[in-house]
């Protein structure tokens, strides 16, 4: 019989997310996505991934930092916490 016992126990709590605007931050400018990537040198896939704010794991803080230099913002932004209620 192959029993293990465990001491340690493990449970997810709801934590918040964080939602990116990068969407609100280029319709409010009049900015396109091509446009973006002209000037960030950033390939459209990645940012359509943050625009349609799907599959946007992990950030880029260079893909950040450089959207922030070319839009003239701050990373807060682009990037908001919203916790679970």
């Amino acid at each position: 019989m192959d029993v293990t016992k465990s001491i340690v126990s493990y449970e997810a709590a709801a934590y918040g997310h964080v939602r990116v605007k990068l969407a609100e931050m280029l319709d409010s400018r009049g900015i396109t996505r091509n446009k973006l990537r002209t000037l960030t040198g950033a390939k459209y896939e990645v940012i359509d991934r943050y625009y349609k704010a799907v599959n946007v794991e992990m950030v880029d803080l260079d893909f950040i930092a450089k959207v922030c230099y070319v839009l003239e913002c701050k990373v807060e932004d682009l990037l908001e916490y919203e916790s679970e209620e």
